[in-house]
């Protein structure tokens, strides 16, 4: 199953990207946009491919972030709270 992030490969026509997008049409047909590798010397950005699922394979899935418990510091008492 494809989910948004993963690199995934079109098994007919070799296409490989990252998917960004998903839609879902009433009829149940569902389609994810996929966008090639960014080219850096082009200095252009490359469309968005619209592929049904059925026909996408996962080349690579997305990394999952671990997300750090945020100490967020030393709170400060309110002034009120000081005894003044």
């Amino acid at each position: 199953m494809v989910k948004l992030g993963d690199k995934v490969r079109c098994i007919y026509s070799g296409f490989v990207g990252y998917a960004v997008s998903k839609t879902e049409f009433v009829n149940g047909c569902i389609q994810f946009g996929v966008v090639p590798p960014v080219n850096k010397k082009a200095q252009a950005y490359p469309e968005e491919v619209n592929i049904d699922e059925s026909s996408l394979e996962v080349v690579e899935v997305k990394k999952k972030r671990i997300k750090k418990d945020d100490i967020g510091g030393r709170t400060t008492p309110a002034p009120r709270m000081r005894g003044f």
